[in-house]
């Protein structure tokens, strides 16, 4: 129940969601809650028999250069997570910064009336400084659905699941994370 980064578990993980959804990239997270020690963390990345696709690093956690280095090296590819100032500062001081595949911009849990001014100034400082990279939005509890619309209004990436919220737009409870998907894409525009 409990996120981790220990080799046997990725590699277990993994290769259920490969044998699952063949095709689709798949991702990790890399986060500090599943390790603190950052030393540990690395210790755990460079052992990973079964690569993901991409981890996501998040900037405003202690060793955030060092974890995207050694993914790197791995061939992994790095998300950088982005949900405050000083994560962003982090980021856009980092010297591995352009070497990203995205930037996840993840709102706390928020009231819906900041969501859009906290989402525009991180999407615009993201911008400026690497123009080219995809920005994927996305939030946490409160500001899950109102940043799940602000990515359809400006044409982002998003994602939705039990990780980012255990409600329905509506307050209600979500039954399962496909009941979370159906709700996200009824709000979406149409391809």
């Amino acid at each position: 129940g409990r996120d981790s980064l220990a080799p046997e578990d990725v590699q277990r993980w993994l290769g259920a969601v490969r044998a699952a959804a063949p095709g689709v990239p798949v991702g990790v997270t890399t986060g500090a809650w599943a390790e603190p020690d950052v030393s540990r963390r690395l210790e755990a990345i460079g052992g990973w028999t079964e690569l993901p696709d991409y981890a996501s690093v998040n900037w405003h956690e202690d060793g955030a250069d060092d974890v995207a280095v050694a993914l790197g090296r791995r061939g992994i590819g790095v998300e950088a997570g982005i949900w405050d100032a000083a994560g962003l500062e982090a980021w856009r001081v980092s010297p591995v910064r352009g070497d990203c595949l995205r930037v996840l911009v993840e709102l706390p849990a928020e009231a819906a009336d900041v969501v859009r001014s906290h989402a525009e100034g991180l999407i615009a400082h993201v911008a400026r400084e690497e123009p080219d990279l995809p920005i994927l939005l996305h939030g946490e509890e409160l500001s899950t659905w109102p940043a799940l619309d602000l990515a359809a209004e400006f044409g982002l990436d998003t994602r939705i699941g039990l990780e980012d919220t255990l409600l329905l737009p509506d307050g209600s409870e979500a039954p399962s994370n496909a009941a979370l998907v159906r709700a996200a894409r009824a709000r979406l525009p149409r391809p």
